[in-house]
């Protein structure tokens, strides 16, 4: 089997879970856009929080061109990415007990804002908790996670609950258990996971969404350009300063 073959079941494997999430998700995705829409009307804040590689779907929407200037990133330390040494050490800590409290009681999210908790098992104790905590202190919890986890593993959170349950609105991204779409003779493993196409595809989606609510309530979608088109920088120092108490990624 020829290594472009391969890449070109890729493609289909990828596109065909996207138009899967298109058809299944839509009224998910329309109540997401709208639950952030809300909360930018009224004048609350907007974060998101992932980790591991589900950190780059958070990450995605964060100070980004065409995105929300709006949207913050939860950062919790030595799980946004891999950057962390070792690597494993990100796996570990999202096993942690109390964790995602102690990050939330530092953080400035406030009663009324949204919160976007991304976890593609969604079976580990931090994104439970992060969810569970953050609902508790009044936030709005947009679960971004495949339900398939929570059908075909356990959970490892002490409640034996997934991310999924403790979400006011819930995007499934439909990636099966293991997230790797290919298999082939000769390779020991499935390979070529599309969990990050499809988690920022959606994320996407729900910007869009929150977008086009916005301008049918009548309010300008607070929206970054990029600063390598002319004028972009005039016009994001124009929205930072309009929103520049609700944008924490200057600070």
């Amino acid at each position: 089997m020829s290594e472009n073959k391969l890449a070109g079941q890729f493609f289909d494997a990828a596109i065909g879970l996207l138009h899967k999430v298109r058809d299944e998700e839509s009224e998910s995705i329309a109540a997401a856009g709208a639950a952030i829409a809300d909360t930018v009307a009224a004048g609350g804040r907007l974060f998101a929080f992932g980790a591991g590689h589900s950190s780059l779907a958070a990450q995605d929407v964060v100070y980004r061109a065409g995105g929300l200037a709006l949207m913050n990133l939860l950062a919790v330390p030595g799980v946004v990415g891999v950057d962390v040494m070792p690597a494993t050490l990100g796996s570990a800590l999202e096993r942690v007990d109390g964790l995602a409290g102690a990050v939330l009681d530092s953080s400035p999210a406030k009663p009324g804002d949204v919160l976007v908790v991304i976890s593609l098992s969604g079976r580990n104790a931090l994104p439970v908790e992060m969810a569970m905590n953050a609902r508790a202190l009044g936030l709005k919890v947009i679960g971004v996670t495949s339900v398939a986890y929570a059908e075909g593993t356990r959970s490892r959170h002490k409640s034996g609950s997934f991310l999924k349950d403790h979400c006011d609105i819930v995007l499934d991204s439909k990636i099966a258990v293991g997230d790797a779409e290919l298999t082939a003779d000769g390779v020991g493993a499935p390979f070529a996971p599309a969990s990050t196409v499809v988690t920022t595809a959606l994320m996407q989606a729900v910007m869009a969404a929150a977008a086009g609510e916005l301008v049918a309530r009548g309010v300008e979608p607070p929206l970054l350009r990029s600063g390598n088109v002319d004028g972009g920088h005039e016009w994001n120092g124009r929205v930072m300063s309009e929103y520049g108490d609700r944008i924490f990624f200057r600070h």
